[in-house]
């Protein structure tokens, strides 16, 4: 018979297929369109060269490639991309198989901790298995089918290996599912055999049709919206956690709306500071283990907990020992409901915006009592100026940590950006600086990954390239992972990096000190006869490394020569620029009214941890199940 139907197809490579299907993918939210992959991330090697490498050449007319120095790196990069772009663009990034592609988990990990989206295409072994064991192949005596791209599977939020060129046509729609969910999103790794890759098909041609993606917002439950009203109408001392589903959400207005006309104060979470700007009078701030006074007190004692677009980290409840009233209650909006259900809560399972713009209409004429409001105010200001103290300690011979904050925040413009990662760093940040537009502050802390700084700083000024970015890293985060100062310099993109350099893991050695280890392994120190690392400091120039990997570079170590290098750095264009500091890792930013639970030995015969194991265990009987 005839076919009465006949369907058209294109005969392309495995890789080709992929490619083109890549580029022809679109995201829409609220009739906004937008291609949904911004380009690809990759380091090439036999696994990916002659299969993705031939076809990103040939359909370089359709989508970008960018080369990276790392591959860890360019999946940062992509997270970082995609986490500024409230996750309706990313990348995907390929790697050749082996240590190329195991360095992406990672980023990975970054990716599905932090609910960001990215595609990974790591090359494989060869499917048909003759050649084996091939260069970089990982052997088991028990099976023939597994290699190291399983390692990726824990970290994904979907995760397949193509053994034919025809599974291609369903793998990518499942990839794009769940990369465009709100609730589900995260890493999507492809494993995609070499030879595979290579192998032709006859593809269907509508599979290469532009396809627009729709980012819904969907709507909560209606009884359990009632029974939120009812919970918020009861409450006398209610505090809104904002969580980075605000930002995700672009809720930042219903929110301002629903605080406004409720009087219900707000404390932020790392995700989700910005979400009002730092001077809004009923904006406390921080909440959490890297609190404000008034954010903490006021969690401590509220009788309603609205989490909005959180996943309740430890950072953020203080260990589960921030909520001690103990008639507390929660409702819970967040696209996910995993995260909906936490803590017993009213699961308000929906879209941010849309919920809070139905919460707004249904909780009436209820307004938080006068008094309460007044308290918030007064913590407002009074956290303001315990920022201002600490941006101006005058700190000497060397400048606190603080104080390097404060002169980047004061000089930075409303719309610039501040990232930052691992280390002491985000503690500070997330109390101290002062965010004035809803993008201004980038966090990566689901994951707290060391390196991640730099490439991130690279993904968002590929972002939004008329924003100033500054990345600030420690000088452990910079010894990790540097080696995209180079892609900055091939592509002419301008990013400032200010190297804090305190000799060595000052975060980590200030809580070693906490749990009566005395800093011991975080300073960069000579070994001695001793045996123990306890000699000179190391002599490590940051700047002239910096300089080397060419960045234009300030060497900053006065209050003076750090103003001066920040003002002759705006005038630099189309190359990154690196500011190196050195910073006293002794003056620290104190902790307010919070704690964070560090398991201490139960035995030692040193007499500071045995005085840290008692402060433990009276701290730990503050520690709360939420039921």
């Amino acid at each position: 018979m005839t076919d009465q139907f006949p369907r058209t197809t294109r005969r392309l490579t495995m890789a080709q297929a992929l490619v083109l299907y890549l580029a022809r993918q679109y995201v829409a939210r609220d009739g906004l369109e937008n291609p949904f992959f911004a380009g690809v991330w990759g380091i090439f090697g036999h696994g990916v060269v002659a299969g993705l490498g031939q076809a990103l050449q040939q359909y370089s007319h359709e989508i970008r490639y960018y080369q990276s120095r790392n591959e860890q790196a360019q999946v940062h990069a992509a997270v970082a991309y995609a986490k500024h772009k409230n996750r309706l663009q990313t990348f995907a990034c390929t790697s050749s198989i082996g240590p190329g592609a195991t360095n992406m988990i990672t980023g990975a990990a970054v990716a599905t901790v932090n609910r960001i989206p990215v595609l990974l295409l790591p090359g494989d072994i060869f499917a048909e298995r003759v050649q084996a064991p091939v260069l970089q192949q990982l052997e088991l005596p028990y099976t023939q089918d597994i290699g190291v791209n399983d390692c990726f599977k824990p970290v994904s939020r979907y995760w397949d290996r193509l053994y034919r060129p025809e599974q291609l046509i369903t793998a990518l729609p499942e990839a794009m599912r769940v990369l465009t969910s709100p609730a589900e999103t995260g890493a999507v790794t492809l494993a995609l055999p070499q030879d595979v890759q290579t192998f032709a098909y006859d593809y269907p041609t509508e599979m290469f049709e532009k396809r627009v993606w729709v980012i819904p917002r969907p709507r909560p439950d209606t009884t359990l919206l009632q029974k939120a009203v009812a919970w918020i109408r009861e409450s006398q001392q209610p505090l809104i956690i904002a969580g980075g589903g605000v930002h995700y959400s672009e809720a930042n207005a219903a929110l301002r709306s629903f605080v406004e006309k409720t009087g219900i104060p707000v404390g932020e979470t790392q995700a989700g500071k910005g979400s009002l700007n730092y001077d809004h009078p009923f904006n406390l701030g921080a909440v959490g283990t890297t609190g404000t006074e008034g954010a903490n007190i006021l969690a401590r004692e509220a009788d309603l907990i609205i989490g909005i677009g959180t996943r309740y980290s430890d950072f953020t409840t203080a260990s589960n020992t921030a909520f001690q009233n103990p008639d507390v209650r929660f409702i819970n909006i967040n696209a996910a409901e995993f995260d909906a259900y936490k803590r017993g809560a009213v699961p308000l399972v929906g879209d941010a915006k849309v919920t809070l713009e139905e919460l707004l209409a249904a909780v009436g004429d209820y307004r938080t009592p006068e008094a309460y409001q007044e308290r918030a105010r007064r913590y407002n200001l009074a956290w303001d100026a315990e920022v201002h103290r600490i941006y101006n300690l005058e700190h000497e011979p060397l400048l606190s940590q603080g104080e390097v904050i404060g002169m980047v925040n004061t000089f930075s413009g409303p719309r610039d950006v501040l990232l930052c990662a691992a280390g002491s760093l985000p503690g500070d940040l997330h109390k101290l600086w002062r965010t004035r537009d809803p993008r201004g502050y980038h966090l990566e802390y689901g994951y707290s990954c060391m390196g991640y700084e730099i490439a991130g700083g690279l993904g968002v000024k590929m972002a939004d390239p008329e924003r100033e970015v500054y990345v600030m890293v420690g000088d452990g985060s910079y010894l990790m992972l540097n080696s995209e100062i180079v892609t900055m310099v091939q592509e002419g993109i301008k990013v400032v990096i200010i190297v804090l350099d305190n000799h060595g893991f000052a975060s980590i050695g200030g809580l070693s000190k906490s749990v009566g280890s005395d800093g011991f392994g975080t300073k960069y120190r000579y070994r001695t006869e001793s045996g123990q690392l306890d000699g000179e400091t190391l002599p490590v120039d940051f700047a002239q490394n910096c300089e080397s990997l060419g960045a234009h570079v300030f060497r900053a170590n006065t209050r003076e020569d750090f103003i001066a290098a920040l003002q002759a750095a705006k005038s630099i264009q189309n190359r990154p620029v690196c500011i190196v500091t050195e910073v006293d890792r002794h003056q620290r930013v104190p902790g307010y009214e919070s704690w964070w639970d560090v398991a201490v030995p139960e035995v030692s015969d040193d007499p500071a941890v045995q005085q840290a194991r008692r402060e433990y265990e009276q701290a730990k009987k503050k520690q709360r199940h939420y039921l």
